[in-house]
């Protein structure tokens, strides 16, 4: 080794620093360059989770600002429309896909086969329409705090596939795999993601950005959606898949922004 070189743990010298850009490229449609990812870097991107949607939480609320005086309904359409826009819909097609799976299927060969079809069923078509007017409701009535709000979901609501990935097996069928550098996870990546959830979160309640008895509620939410969905996604495909993660995404959000605008 190098002298020069810093004594990183091997774990971290394989792959972690990178490990941004990965998740970056994995999470978003925003260019990252053309170097390869490494095995090291999909390993570790989990652990980014939650700072990408720290960043796609900043952008949203600077598009929730920039349209305030056109409404508040208009600016939560247009940075929910934003969002889905800079993630190239990622999310939103694995809650479409996974409640067609989970709603459509009574086994689980055709709950896979169902994940596997581009198409989109009735229940995929509900599912996205319901949760995307939850999420655009509850921002226009949070009002001026929705900037906060958006930063906050965003954050949380990726921290929640990081466990997911710790706890249970990766099911999807090696031939049909896509997400499988990336999903099996560690606590490891786990722990690291919800320490940088932890801080975004602490920034936001001193900077009394929002009220703490609210903030409260809303970090609660994604605790019960993320075990209601690991206790459906173990009972009835053996684990996760790409898309059940990013239906965990989307729920979670959704309950992180209810929750804030119930709290008042």
């Amino acid at each position: 080794m190098d002298p020069a070189e810093p004594h990183l743990p091997p774990s971290l010298s394989s792959g972690f620093f990178s490990g941004a850009r990965a998740a970056l490229a994995f999470l978003t449609r925003i260019p990252c360059g053309k170097q390869a990812v490494s095995e090291g870097a999909l390993a570790w991107a989990p652990a980014w989770f939650p700072a990408v949607g720290c960043g796609l939480g900043l952008a949203g609320s600077a598009v929730l600002s920039v349209l305030a005086r056109a409404g508040s309904l208009v600016a939560a359409v247009a940075a929910v429309a934003f969002l889905a826009l800079v993630t190239g819909a990622f999310h939103e097609d694995g809650l479409a896909d996974s409640a067609d799976a989970l709603g459509g299927a009574f086994d689980r060969p055709k709950l896979f086969a169902i994940l596997k079809d581009s198409r989109i069923g009735s229940f995929g078509a509900t599912a996205l329409v319901l949760v995307l007017l939850l999420r655009i409701t509850a921002l226009a009535r949070l009002g001026p705090a929705a900037t906060a709000a958006l930063v906050l979901g965003q954050t949380l609501s990726r921290t929640t596939p990081a466990w997911l990935m710790a706890a249970l097996p990766y099911a999807t069928p090696s031939e049909t795999a896509r997400s499988a550098k990336v999903a099996k996870g560690r606590v490891s990546q786990a722990v690291i993601a919800s320490l940088f959830a932890a801080v975004a979160t602490a920034g936001i309640v001193f900077g009394r950005e929002l009220p703490m008895r609210g903030t409260l509620i809303a970090v609660s939410a994604p605790l019960v959606v993320a075990l209601i969905c690991g206790w459906r996604f173990h009972v009835r495909a053996g684990g996760i898949t790409g898309d059940f993660l990013g239906a965990t995404q989307q729920l979670t959000d959704a309950a992180i922004l209810v929750a804030l605008a119930a709290s008042g």
